[in-house]
């Protein structure tokens, strides 16, 4: 029977705060027992196993995202969104690193395509950059694209690893200067001529 008191969201909620705090990869299913004070055992009722936990966290940070970065870009287009757009990416992943590092996490493609958040996540990323008059497959790879970019800047940012006195602040501006451009002359797909 359920331990009172414990259900699968408030576990995720401790195991994504608890990953905040220690990090991703200190997040278990021992640690997160200990955090509610019940064995191990108790959490099989509520998650499969740590590969569901950490799945389960996974797309809560992704809402968690998601709804920043939609309420950033609202009403905005062009330079203006993507800079919106990627300042809340880089707030989110700086202020919340463990659930960040949740994000990345591969997921079970059935399981993408049937989380609300993903779908979201994909309408808005993919609305912005449709202001630069972008289709498929050039969507996908802009997509691609910012998000190594995004991710690299924060990861490196994150470790400490700009030594340079210059500050962060204004290389992630210009470097949002510079993708912007870049996206205004992306260079298109050529579709093949119709026979």
């Amino acid at each position: 029977m359920p331990r009172a008191g414990l259900t699968p969201d408030r576990l995720v909620a401790a195991a994504a705060d608890l990953a905040d705090e220690a990090g991703f990869e200190h997040v278990t299913l021992s640690a997160l027992a200990r955090r509610f004070g019940v064995k191990d055992a108790s959490l099989y009722s509520h998650v499969r196993n740590l590969r569901d936990l950490r799945t389960r966290m996974a797309l809560l940070a992704g809402g968690e995202m998601i709804d920043r970065i939609a309420a950033a870009v609202a009403g905005r287009t062009g330079r203006d969104a993507l800079a919106a757009f990627a300042g809340a990416y880089r707030a989110y992943a700086l202020e919340h690193p463990g659930r960040y590092a949740a994000t990345q996490i591969p997921l079970d493609q059935a399981l993408a395509t049937d989380s609300a958040a993903l779908r979201r996540t994909a309408e808005v990323t993919y609305g912005m950059l449709r202001a630069y008059g972008l289709v498929e497959p050039d969507l996908t790879d802009a997509v691609r694209l910012l998000r190594s970019a995004f991710h690299g800047y924060c990861a490196l940012e994150s470790t400490g690893a700009f030594g340079a006195p210059r500050d962060a602040q204004a290389s992630w501006d210009k470097a949002i200067d510079a993708l912007h451009v870049l996206l205004l002359n992306w260079p298109r797909e050529k579709t093949p001529p119709e026979a």
